[in-house]
């Protein structure tokens, strides 16, 4: 039975994969509405497609750089031969999920804002597909490459399953790259044209969001798509892929063979069958609360957690009778994705008092709602602590650990796999998100009447809760995963020379290495967050420069020129992004040539420990201040354009960066880290630390 496994786990993917087209063309059928709908979206689909393009060609060469480097490596001896093709898949399939999620997004959004003309369901069943193509497409492209690089290497190559797992663990550094480019270049394009819009836009020139007479609003819509979609998919496909392969590897340290390796594929087959089953049971009625429409998505996902669960028990009840405590990982991995996800809607949805309190605290200005939002985002990292503290405990218990230290840690992996088992539809939520926002700037673009926006506008607010929510889920699960690799590492470096290992804190190399890492995500932060202040800026000096220059723009009767806008953000973005990006992939070497593999560990620590919290933080204050000024634009504490409403637009606009560049990004970091430390364990092994280390 078995041996059969992996063509059921590679059947799997392709039923996703083939869901996934049924939704795009079922999305591509509906009505796109009037011509001005249609002309607008086909501007933001042009603007979306010409900075991918961009994008990946400057992508494109750095792994050519890369795959030289690793041919080397091979020719040295210190790899494998399949390491760069390896790679060169891993970054290809991530990047091809970004690329499918924002051409569907992109065909959607128009088409979501003609469905809300007739009413609130039928623009959240649009938007849900678009949302759902992304989830399938994700999870669908991930389970293909690792169930194809399984039979490849298994049947075709008959490399013995620790050599297997040895070769796969390299293809997550490709999508670890791929990932962290698209994050950072697309969170900053994004956000420079959101901040540069809102600032002057709404706070200096006082005409809405998403005004036609605008130059940024259009770059604003692409940003939504290139950095909230096809950054996001790249992504999640990223933490996907790693939990999986590092959940493989560990299997192998703990001895549980071909069972253990292919465990954690089968799940993931069996959450992506549940969550194709879930999609069914998301709908709405109209004039639906967010408390309502929370609901009707958390029917999809709280169904494909239960459906998963039974499922796992039936598996691992066939595959492992004698170790039925690893369904326990598996439920307590899906439990905590469960919890970080409400506790993630309870600090940043409008529902609930904590953005209603930080709303309240715009009646005394910009300073204070900016102090409490960070504040929140502070406070938020408790519980999520705790919760990926007690998943560590109980999964490390529940598959043996209190008898065998490797077998805790495979059961720690499982819990990261039953984390994001049901991606599918957990990401489909989230990809939701920025269809609906995009939807609600064409229909103001265009004039359609006003209930329409404020249908778009709630299914928008929806939207940035299940964003931080999808947030929550990435940053968790990158934990968990983080944590198997370091160990995957280690035993790495064992395999080569176990003498080499000493972890112990009193160690130098540890805690110098500790120090680093636990810097590394700040660095990394700020130097994402000044690229968007830079390129920001620019926006700002570009709109400025219209509203003064072009006569008429102001009163509508001239057209704004937004291709130049457009411009701006794709070449800053491309520049801007290759610094922070170098930052993951230089480091884990710089740090191994210098401290050696002592050192690496230590960095890989201080990394995850900082990197989680602070990813948490960021990503819940500002969608904390988002929803706090959408509170405000419904009617609340004065509602639109009051001082209340002028302070919510400036804290959301120093959250832009927190939610949307460097939060999403960090927790791509600290498994880039340990991807790279691992492709690089033997060279580290052989010549770093100078002998002194």
């Amino acid at each position: 039975m078995e041996k059969f496994a992996p063509f059921f786990v590679m059947a799997s993917a392709i039923i996703a994969l083939l869901f996934a087209v049924y939704n795009f063309y079922k999305v591509k059928k509906m009505p796109e509405g009037s011509e001005k709908l249609s002309e607008i979206s086909a501007k933001i689909r042009r603007g979306a497609m010409a900075y991918l393009k961009r994008q990946y060609k400057t992508v494109g060469v750095f792994f050519a750089v890369m795959v030289v480097i690793l041919t080397v490596l091979a020719i040295c001896g210190f790899l494998t031969y399949f390491v760069p093709v390896a790679f060169l898949t891993g970054g290809f399939f991530s990047a091809l999920s970004g690329f499918v999620g924002m051409k569907i997004a992109t065909y959607a959004n128009s088409r979501t804002a003609n469905g809300a003309v007739g009413g609130l369901n039928k623009g959240l069943k649009i938007a849900f597909s678009s949302g759902t193509v992304m989830g399938m497409t994700v999870v669908g492209l991930g389970l293909f490459d690792i169930s194809f690089w399984f039979i490849l290497l298994t049947y075709v190559f008959k490399l013995p399953v620790d050599e297997v797992m040895s070769a796969m663990l390299t293809f997550g550094m490709g999508a670890s790259s791929m990932a962290l480019f698209a994050r950072v270049g697309g969170g900053i394009f994004t956000k420079a044209a959101d901040v540069g819009a809102d600032l002057v836009g709404k706070v200096e020139a006082g005409i809405p969001e998403d005004d036609h007479r605008n130059p940024a609003c259009i770059a604003d819509n692409v940003g939504d798509n290139v950095g909230d979609v096809a950054g996001m998919g790249a992504d999640l496909y990223e933490s996907y892929v790693g939990s999986i392969i590092s959940c493989g590897a560990l299997a192998v340290s703990a001895g549980m063979g071909f069972g253990g390796v292919i465990l954690p594929m089968l799940i993931a087959a069996i959450g992506i069958l549940a969550s194709i089953l879930a999609t069914g049971f998301v709908s709405t009625k109209e004039g639906a609360s967010q408390k309502m429409l929370l609901g009707a998505l958390r029917k999809g996902t709280y169904s494909a957690a239960i459906i998963s669960a039974v499922a796992s028990f039936a598996l691992i009840y066939l595959m492992f009778p004698d170790k039925f405590g690893l369904l326990g990982s598996v439920i307590s991995g899906l439990l905590a994705g469960v919890l970080i996800g409400y506790f993630t809607e309870y600090y940043t949805s409008d529902t609930y008092k904590p953005t209603q309190a930080l709303s309240l605290s715009s009646e005394t200005g910009s300073a204070t709602i900016i102090i409490d939002g960070i504040a929140l985002g502070m406070r938020s990292t408790a519980i999520p602590v705790v919760v990926v503290g007690v998943s560590i405990i109980a999964s490390y218990v529940f598959a043996g650990g209190i008898a065998s230290f490797e077998s805790g840690l495979y059961g720690v992996g499982l819990s990261a796999v039953g984390m994001l088992a049901t991606l599918g539809i957990t990401l489909a939520t989230d990809a939701y998100g920025p269809v609906a926002d995009n939807a609600g700037g064409i229909a103001q673009m265009s004039g359609l009447p006003e209930e329409v926006r404020e249908r778009t506008d709630a299914l928008d607010s929806l939207g940035n809760t299940t964003a931080a929510t999808g947030k929550g889920f990435a940053i968790g699960s990158a934990a968990l995963t983080a944590l198997a690799l370091i160990v995957s590492y280690t035993d790495e470096i064992k395999a080569i020379n176990n003498e080499l290992l000493n972890l112990s804190i009193t160690n130098p190399s540890v805690l110098i290495g500790l120090f680093i890492g636990a810097m590394l995500p700040f660095l990394f932060s700020a130097m994402t967050m000044q690229a968007v202040g830079r390129a920001a800026q620019k926006i700002v000096i570009e709109v400025r420069r219209q509203f003064r220059e072009i006569t008429g723009l102001l009163d509508g009767t001239a057209e704004a020129d937004y291709e130049s806008c457009i411009d701006i953000c794709t070449k800053s973005s491309l520049k801007e992004m290759i610094a922070p990006a170098s930052l993951g992939v230089l480091s884990p070497i710089i740090v191994g040539l210098v401290l050696g593999c002592n050192g690496v560990v230590g960095m890989l620590a201080g990394a995850l420990v900082s990197g989680f919290v602070l990813a948490i933080m960021m990503s819940n204050s500002g969608g904390a201040w988002d929803n706090a000024k959408k509170y405000i634009e419904a009617g609340n504490y004065n509602g639109k354009g009051s001082e209340n409403h002028k302070a919510a637009v400036v804290g959301d606009t120093v959250g832009d960066p927190f939610k949307d560049t460097a939060g999403p990004s960090v927790n791509i970091l600290i498994k880039l880290l340990s991807m790279v430390s691992i492709v690089f364990a033997t060279v580290v092994a052989t010549y770093g630390g100078f002998g002194i280390f």
